[in-house]
């Protein structure tokens, strides 16, 4: 795994954001699924990161690789259990959840692909949506 720090271009956001490696973080902002968790866009590059220094002596080191792989691991078992008790709706996804948050269909859980753009409309209309931390399959692109 590797961490890349990550800047938005519209609001200069910057967050952090884990890869297998750069040839998936370049594949999957390729692919349009790298967006900036505070306002949704995706105009996202690598932000400039601080060169790996080591800690000092007497300061706290970070997680043991194999306990943040068990980390990794449980959140992704997490966000498969949440999978597989929503409705993927694949692009419908702004609809449907609007149409949920205004009481026009069922209360659900769903899950589906969002613009930057529809995200943040979303968000600005009050309701509540979040990227999932980790790339989803979806049915259609199974096949």
């Amino acid at each position: 795994m590797i961490i890349f720090d990550l800047k938005c271009a519209p609001q200069g956001h910057v967050f952090e954001a884990w890869f297998g490696s750069s040839e998936d973080y370049e594949g999957q902002r390729a692919r349009g699924l790298v967006s900036c968790p505070l306002c949704g866009s995706g105009a996202v590059d690598k932000a400039p990161m601080a060169p790996a220094v080591p800690a000092k002596g007497n300061q706290a080191e970070g997680l043991p690789p194999a306990q943040m792989k068990a980390l990794l691991g449980a959140m992704a078992d997490a966000q498969k259990k949440m999978l597989e008790t929503s409705e993927h709706v694949g692009p419908r996804f702004a609809d449907e959840a609007r149409a949920i948050h205004l009481g026009e269909t069922e209360a659900r859980a769903i899950h589906g692909q969002a613009t930057p753009e529809q995200a943040k409309a979303l968000r600005e209309e009050g309701i509540p949506v979040a990227p999932l931390p980790f790339p989803v399959v979806s049915p259609e692109d199974e096949n």
